[in-house]
């Protein structure tokens, strides 16, 4: 579950009543380059955090990206990661390259690659959906080169639709490093613009959401290697 500190505040609290793996953001958002919405020192905040709490980043990096920005947006990486551990929280970096360029079989796989030769090495990485599964071998490759111990990916939706998720399920799930997925828009985003028009109350809008979550979550495990269904 992905919650953050300023419009999530109260789910954080009732969340701390479950046994929920929380992510929880750093960075300013849509920040390029990368910007982080508290000032002052990232360790001194972060170990405000509970320690079961794993810090999320969103990067919007590209390979092809001028030497100058893609110089400060590794130097905040790197920032980060060492915050990160001094403080001794798990490190979520999530990165979006197609905002910002044409997107290629491998240029995810030199984005990863960039930030591991920096001396970036994740927890987790959360990333777009890929389109093919040379794509997802090149990632797996980066991985393994340079992260064993990595935890794995969370695949990003950037709001898809339940039938193109579906299509990104098939192909994702044939690399062994993809744990999940995070698509809170494709969620909520109709029950919340049918809510903030009045058309819906609440109680509907959550039965709309978990009926999606269910959907998803069918795809996913029929996504699964070696499912005939």
């Amino acid at each position: 579950m992905l919650l953050d500190g300023r419009y999530g505040r109260e789910a954080l609290f009732r969340a701390a009543d479950h046994p929920f793996w929380i992510g929880r953001p750093v960075e300013e958002p849509g920040s390029r380059p990368l910007d982080f919405e508290f000032g002052g020192s990232l360790g001194a905040k972060l170990a405000e955090w509970p320690v079961g709490h794993t810090i999320k980043c969103l990067c919007f990096y590209h390979p092809d990206d001028p030497p100058e920005m893609k110089a400060r947006q590794q130097r905040e990486l790197l920032r980060l990661y060492d915050a990160a551990r001094r403080v001794g929280r798990e490190l979520l970096i999530e990165i979006i390259a197609s905002k910002h360029g044409e997107i290629a079989a491998d240029t995810l796989a030199r984005a990863l690659d960039e930030i591991y030769a920096i001396g970036v090495r994740p927890d987790w990485w959360k990333l777009e959906g890929q389109s093919t599964p040379e794509a997802w071998r090149n990632l797996a490759e980066v991985i393994e080169r340079n992260d064993s111990l990595c935890r794995g990916i969370i695949l990003l939706g950037l709001e898809a639709s339940e039938d193109e998720l579906a299509e990104t399920f098939q192909i994702a799930r044939r690399c062994g490093w993809v744990r999940g997925f995070a698509v809170g828009r494709t969620i909520f985003i109709e029950p919340a613009a049918a809510w903030f028009a009045g058309r819906i109350d609440d109680a509907e809008a959550v039965r709309a959401m978990a009926a999606s979550f269910a959907r998803l979550c069918g795809v996913w495990a029929k996504a699964a290697p070696g499912d005939a269904g």
